[in-house]
């Protein structure tokens, strides 16, 4: 395991979304010019990563909050299953029905939107306003091991501002996790 603390430079504050249509666990494709909520969260994931895991129930949790209030969440494993079968995509399959995510759970089996976006880790996060303009990126908070102890709820801020037509408290805050698990 890697760990990294830092952000992309690959997206900046206000860039456009990069375009994608990936497999979703659930049987559909995902496409995101045909989605039309609002505001529009990515989020780089994975079964096997300890931080993933730990961060896994706050996630589900705020897609399911704000789903109603016009925000759509992604989320996409980009790992090679190769080399860690726990991320291949029957196993996200057994993880989605198990845990009911209410959001799609895309496989990103070429890592090109992963390289598009310059995901680093698992989690690492992207909110897109209603213009499609990358208006948050990093992290889900500042405390991936005790949820209560967290004094920064980064990505849930940023999506209730996004939210309000308003502009993120932080646009980019360092991401922690897993370092992506790229092919050879």
């Amino acid at each position: 395991m890697v760990l990294i603390n830092d952000n992309s430079s690959v997206l900046k504050i206000d860039d456009p979304l990069p375009h994608f249509r990936l497999p979703a666990v659930d049987g559909m494709k995902v496409d995101t010019q045909t989605i039309k909520d609002p505001v529009l969260v990515v989020i780089f994931t994975c079964n096997h990563c300890p931080y993933a895991q730990a961060y896994e129930d706050r996630i589900l949790k705020m897609a399911e909050h704000f789903d109603p209030e016009g925000v759509q969440v992604i989320l996409v494993n980009s790992n090679d299953p190769a080399n860690y079968p726990e991320d291949s995509f029957a196993e996200m399959e057994k993880r989605y029905k198990t845990k009911g995510y209410p959001c799609p759970y895309c496989l990103d089996e070429s890592q090109e939107v992963a390289k598009s976006f310059g995901a680093l880790c698992t989690p690492h996060c992207f909110a897109f306003d209603r213009h499609r303009k990358l208006r948050y990126k990093g992290r889900v908070d500042n405390n991936w091991e005790h949820p209560d102890l967290a004094t920064e709820k980064n990505l849930w801020d940023a999506i209730d501002a996004l939210v309000e037509n308003r502009d993120p408290p932080v646009s980019e805050a360092n991401a922690i996790g897993c370092s992506i698990k790229w092919r050879e």
